[in-house]
């Protein structure tokens, strides 16, 4: 798979388009480019150093706030990292989060070398396996306009595996400061620090 997938920049700003007040857990690299691109704001928790624990922290919120919609982005590497989780997850069953990665079965951060995803391995396939009753694979518009509304609407877990291009983009950094990030982010989800 080369660059003939989805655009990501566009996928991405297209799941997060129409709602600020969702909490959003942003996987290492590429994806918290793509959501700062898309227009950074303080319920994004974008990840830095920390790869393989999105899935894990939006767990986290989507227990902590079960009165709101979670949505995790990462991508496939990230993903790969953590597979743990999503068996987590499975067993845990929270009803309000959607995990989204956005696979272009490269290692962004680390010179574009092939992930797993490139030799076969189906992480819409680990998910099935591990029990989210919730799973697609997108692989083109269509998918990606259904599989959206999944994300505000269908009682989860849910779990989307999104193919996209391995084109480089221009980077669109939010805010480096870990310290900054937790801050704003628990204030937008709680109401204080």
């Amino acid at each position: 798979m080369a660059s003939e997938g989805l655009d990501r920049r566009a996928v991405v700003a297209r799941l997060l388009a129409g709602d600020e007040r969702l909490p959003v857990v942003l996987g290492l690299g590429a994806t918290t480019w793509d959501a700062a691109a898309a227009g950074d704001h303080p319920l994004q928790f974008g990840l830095w150093g920390a790869m393989g624990s999105a899935v894990a922290i939006g767990l986290g919120v989507a227990l902590a706030r079960p009165d709101r919609r979670v949505l995790v982005i990462t991508g496939d590497g990230e993903m790969l990292m953590g597979l743990g989780s999503l068996a987590t997850v499975a067993a845990e069953r929270p009803a309000n989060l959607a995990v989204v990665v956005i696979d272009n079965e490269r290692y962004g951060e680390t010179g574009m070398q092939e992930t797993h995803t490139a030799r076969g391995v189906d992480l819409a396939g680990v998910a099935e396996a591990a029990g989210f009753p919730i799973v697609r694979r997108v692989a083109d518009q269509a998918a990606l306009e259904a599989a959206a509304a999944l994300i505000r609407a269908a009682e989860g877990p849910v779990f989307l595996a999104i193919k996209v291009g391995t084109e480089p983009l221009p980077l669109v950094l939010p805010p480096r400061d870990g310290v900054l990030l937790k801050d704003r982010f628990r204030e937008a989800l709680l109401g204080h620090r």
